[in-house]
C-alpha cells in the first residue's frame, strides 16, 4: 500500500509506525443519513492542515481538508482547544462503509490514524412484536435491555427510521411523561415500559424502543401497534311498550363479579349518561351466579328509546360491554 504526503505527493509515505498511529477510530452511520468521524491529534499540530482520505491517500483520495469547509458530501471543522478535527460524511450509502484515514499534514511524513466506518440500513426492523388494543384503552410496550445499559438513555419513537428516532422521540427516560406517553424504567428487571393511554386509531403503526449505546449505533426493537375501533362485541335490539316495564340483560365476564355494573344512555359511548344513578325508574339487579345483571325500566316512556351501553369495567375494555338499541312502541292494551 502506498500513501502520499498531502504537502508533497511525490514523497513516499513513511510506512513505519512513527507515522501511523496505533489506535483505531470507529465511526457509524445509517444509509441516507450522515456520519461523523472525530479525529484527535497530538499537541503542537493545532495550526497544521488536517484531512480525511481513503485508499492510498493519493491525490484523488483526499476527500476533505481543513482549508475547505465543505466539499461535495463532506464537511470538516477543527477544534484546536480540544485538538480534535471532525469530518462529516452526508448522504451515506453502503458503499461508503470501509477504511478511511485521518491525516495531519506535516513536512515529509504525515500522521495517519485508521478509521473504520460502518453503515447500516436506516429502516428497522426485520422482526417486530405485533400488539392489538382497542380505542380508549392503554397500550403497554415492554422493552428489555442488557445490564450494561441500565443507566443509558431509553426512548420510544414512531416510525421505522433509526437515524431520527431519538430526535423525534415521543418520550424518553429523562422526560418520562409527555402527553399520552409515559416511560418507566425497571433497572432491577432490566426492562423499560412505555404506556400509551387514551388510544385512538391514529396511534396505530410502528414504534421503536431505543437504547442509547455506550459506543456505536443505538439499539432498537420494533412494535407494530394496531388500535381497533370500538365495535360492539355484542349488539342487541330490544322493543318495549310505553307505560310498561322493560328489562335489559347484560352479561359480563365471571372475573368481573365484584366490579361496579352500569348502564348508560347516549349515541356515543364516551359521553353517555349513567341512567341507574340519575333515574329512579331504572333498577339494577346483579345475578352473580349467572355472571349477568339486569336493568329494569318501570313505566317505559317514549323518550327512553335510544342507544344504551352496559358493562362491568369502568375502563371500558372492549369485551366488557354490551350495546342495546331500545325502541319504545305504543302499548297494545
Amino acid at each position: 500500500m502506498r500513501m502520499w504526503s498531502l504537502q508533497s505527493l511525490l514523497l513516499p509515505l513513511c510506512m513505519s509506525l512513527s507515522c501511523v498511529r496505533g489506535e483505531l477510530i470507529h465511526a457509524y452511520g445509517y444509509e441516507g443519513s450522515s456520519a461523523q468521524v472525530s479525529c484527535p491529534y497530538p499537541a503542537g499540530y493545532e495550526s497544521y492542515d488536517k484531512y480525511l482520505c481513503r485508499n492510498d491517500c493519493g491525490s484523488g483520495d483526499v476527500l476533505i481538508i481543513t482549508t475547505e469547509a465543505q466539499k461535495n458530501r463532506f464537511s470538516i471543522s477543527d477544534n484546536r482547544q480540544q485538538r480534535v478535527f471532525t469530518a462529516t460524511i452526508s448522504g451515506l450509502s453502503r458503499s461508503d462503509a470501509g477504511k478511511y484515514w485521518c491525516g495531519v499534514s506535516r513536512s515529509g511524513k504525515d500522521i495517519y490514524t485508521e478509521v473504520k466506518l460502518e453503515v447500516e440500513q436506516d429502516s428497522c426492523c426485520d422482526d417486530s412484536t405485533k400488539v392489538q388494543y382497542y380505542e380508549e384503552s392503554s397500550a403497554s410496550l415492554t422493552c428489555p435491555y442488557e445490564s450494561e445499559y441500565q443507566n443509558s438513555l431509553k426512548f420510544v419513537c414512531g416510525g421505522s427510521r433509526r437515524s431520527s428516532c431519538l430526535q423525534q422521540a415521543k418520550v424518553t427516560s429523562t422526560s418520562q411523561h409527555v402527553g399520552q406517553f409515559r416511560l418507566t424504567d425497571d433497572k432491577r428487571l432490566k426492562r423499560f415500559t412505555v404506556t400509551i393511554s387514551s388510544l385512538t386509531q391514529r396511534n396505530s403503526g410502528r414504534y421503536l424502543c431505543g437504547v442509547r449505546a455506550n459506543s456505536g449505533l443505538d439499539l432498537f426493537a420494533a412494535f407494530d401497534l394496531e388500535v381497533k375501533a370500538w365495535c360492539c362485541v355484542a349488539s342487541r335490539k330490544l322493543t318495549g311498550s310505553v307505560g310498561r316495564p322493560v328489562t335489559l340483560q347484560c352479561p359480563y365476564p365471571p372475573e368481573h363479579r365484584d366490579n361496579r355494573k352500569f348502564l348508560c344512555k347516549g349515541e356515543q359511548r364516551r359521553s353517555c349518561t349513567d341512567m341507574v344513578t340519575s333515574q329512579s325508574r331504572f333498577t339494577l339487579q346483579d345475578d352473580v351466579s349467572s355472571s349477568s345483571f339486569s336493568v329494569t325500566i318501570t313505566r317505559l316512556k317514549a323518550e327512553d328509546a335510544g342507544t344504551y351501553w352496559c358493562g362491568s369495567d369502568p375502563q371500558w375494555a372492549a369485551a366488557n360491554y354490551i350495546k342495546i338499541q331500545l325502541s319504545a312502541g305504543a302499548s297494545k292494551g
